[in-house]
């Protein structure tokens, strides 16, 4: 079926294919890409757009000894299947398969692991500087979308590497626009020019001629502006300021032109850029159609693009709940505003967007801005929902501390995808949250453990005035209750909720996980007759510090459930509570251990941590049956 690419199992075995022969690769492993994604979900629009790109670099450049860092790493599909990976990448994403991301203890072809965003310029930078410093010729290539290319972390890179002078080649995969047809003539010209080899001789000679100096510099701006005007409209006088020379746009898709022009820039030394333009979803029709769908589509039909919805969910997802319940806040105060860093679909903010559109806000992938931002709408009177992913929030941990908690801002954090992600594994599992924040004064930290409780927590959310207030909330579908017919009503800030009554062991779970906690107990009340007391903490700070003086009292043994890290995360906070006192109950945790989780379904890794509803079970049992003895 995939007569060149069987034969592939390194990128050496590509370097004596012909031109027609790369082309053909490309198609297969697009077909490849298409075969495996329909079965088993991953990242696919991004990948497909870039394999003429990564199989042009592994062609041109001598990998692993020249090193490839990828930003984020959704586009890096075709790399892993070119790198020797081609078999277990029907297990990408699978709990015992591979990472969806680059990963370095993976493959020594993986030169640095990414799953988060704008990385991969900085990285590069160090690579490069390393290999000089360590007197290696390797070649180093950043390739990062335009998408990651808004990240602050992108523009500091290139800040540092345009005036280090550092032998390295930036590509910025393009994937927004398309090449205009009336001038591609004239770039395609000038690019075979600006990377001629004989060209760039002539220029070194002529600068070194013409030695430092005004009249150097006023050619160079002469020379910056006109090039810059015909050549790089799409913004290469952006790079070409920072300190990199700039080729481009070229044709992504077209293998020809990217082996050439790669060949071409390979010896070309200090910081470049090369800007390729590819099309997102390339070679499967309703991919390139609907673009942000098949970012990440789930499974699907190869054949009719058909996609396939999971059996037995009729729950609403949380993030359906937020982008619902954002709304219907907003139509009723006109001082509520959304922000995301381009998470718009995928947090539920798009249903504001097309009803209110002037008072959302996409920030691009710049989750620093999003939260200083914030309190900039704060500070002027609005009220400002911030939706983060839980993981991605780290990198606006700074902002949430210096920018809002200290001037006591009313800026709504809501933390999407908290607690155990699945496929996408250990990158973005958000399990580190309630530890990072819980410590910062004057920060509300709510977990609700259904959909109504959601609700009413943004809802309580928007009625204060002062200081962060996190929601923090899994991915995925919710317990399928009836939220969307509740009446709005207020959760009052540290009071946990009593799930059930018991003797001798209490729970103290947080989120959905209160859920799973009333499972266990009713199994195993219904083989004894007896059970746990059970509570929703619902507000993790401030703790309800009443609920804890009275379970020390009246109970052996405490038991926390959480789906983040127990060092430091709620586990940690029932600990300091009764560190100073003299009568404490035994205090056992439940939460994520103090090692990183890889990639599995949630059920699985759930598992894995030992908070699914047959571990909390086996832990009821344990414990009641050690009460009784002591009794």
């Amino acid at each position: 079926m995939y007569g060149l690419l069987d034969k592939v199992n390194s990128p050496e075995d590509i370097k004596g294919f012909s031109m027609e022969e790369l082309k053909e690769l490309c198609a297969e492993i697009r077909s490849y890409m298409i075969e495996c994604c329909a079965k088993n979900p991953g990242h696919l629009g991004s990948s497909l757009g870039a394999v003429e790109l990564i199989v042009g670099l592994h062609y041109v450049y001598d990998t692993p000894k020249d090193k490839l860092v990828f930003d984020v790493g959704h586009q890096a599909y075709a790399h892993k299947i070119l790198t020797g990976r081609r078999d277990i990448f029907r297990k990408n994403r699978k709990k015992g398969g591979i990472s969806g991301f680059t990963k370095r203890s993976e493959s020594k072809y993986d030169a640095f692991g990414a799953g988060h965003s704008s990385t991969s310029i900085s990285s590069a930078l160090g690579l490069a500087e390393a290999a000089k410093m360590m007197g290696t010729d390797e070649k180093i290539v950043a390739i990062i979308g335009d998408g990651a290319l808004s990240g602050g972390l992108a523009f500091e890179g290139l800040n540092n590497a345009g005036i280090s002078k550092t032998d390295l080649l930036v590509i910025i995969n393009d994937n927004n626009i398309s090449i205009d047809k009336n001038i591609g003539a004239i770039h395609e010209h000038l690019l075979r020019l600006t990377t001629d080899p004989t060209y760039n001789k002539i220029k070194k000679h002529v600068w070194d001629r013409i030695g430092e100096g005004n009249f150097r510099k006023m050619l160079q701006k002469f020379i910056v502006s006109t090039k810059s005007s015909i050549v790089s409209a799409s913004g290469g006088a952006l790079f070409e300021a920072l300190g990199f020379r700039y080729f481009g746009p070229i044709d992504g898709n077209d293998i020809a032109q990217v082996t050439e022009t790669l060949a071409r820039l390979k010896d070309i030394k200090g910081p470049r850029i090369l800007h390729t333009i590819t099309t997102k979803g390339k070679g499967f029709a309703p991919a390139e159609e609907e673009q942000t769908i098949w970012h990440s589509p789930g499974m699907f039909d190869p054949q009719t693009g058909k996609r396939i919805k999971p059996a037995g969910h009729n729950e609403s997802r949380y993030q359906d709940v937020f982008g619902e319940v954002l709304l219907e806040l907003a139509r009723k105060d006109s001082r509520i505003v959304g922000i995301t860093p381009a998470m718009a679909t995928g947090c539920g903010m798009d249903l504001l967007a097309r009803e209110i559109p002037e008072r959302f806000f996409d920030v691009g992938i710049a989750e620093e801005h999003a939260v200083t931002f914030s309190a900039g709408l704060a500070a002027g009177g609005m009220k400002p929902f911030c939706n983060i992913y839980s993981s991605f929030s780290q990198r606006a941990y700074d902002q949430i501390i210096h920018d809002v908690a200290l001037q006591k801002l009313g800026v709504v954090l809501c933390f999407d995808r908290s607690g155990l992600v699945g496929e996408d594994g250990a990158t973005h599992q958000g399990v580190f949250d309630i530890a990072a924040y819980r410590n910062i004064p004057d920060t509300v930290i709510a977990a609700p453990r259904n959909e109504i409780e959601l609700k009413q927590m943004m809802y309580t959310a928007s009625l204060q005035k002062e200081g962060p207030f996190i929601i923090r909330y899994p991915r995925g579908y919710g317990e399928g209750v009836d939220w969307r017919s509740c009446e709005f009503s207020v959760l009052p800030i540290g009071k946990a909720e009593k799930l059930s009554d018991g003797t001798d062991v209490i729970i103290i779970a947080a989120g959905p996980l209160a859920c799973r906690a009333v499972e266990a107990s009713d199994r195993y009340r219904a083989l004894t007759g007896t059970s746990p007391a059970i509570y929703n903490i619902r507000y993790i700070k401030p703790i309800d510090t009443c609920l804890l003086e009275t379970a020390g009292k009246e109970f052996s043994t405490v038991i926390t459930i959480e789906d983040g890290v127990t060092a430091g995360g709620l586990y940690g906070e029932v600990c300091e509570f009764y560190s100073d006192k003299r009568d404490r109950p035994s205090i056992i945790g439940m939460g994520i251990p103090d090692r990183f989780i890889e990639q599995g379904t949630q059920d699985e890794e759930r598992q894995e941590c030992g908070i699914d509803t047959d571990s909390i079970f086996s832990m009821i049992k344990k414990e009641m049956e050690k009460s009784r003895k002591k009794d």
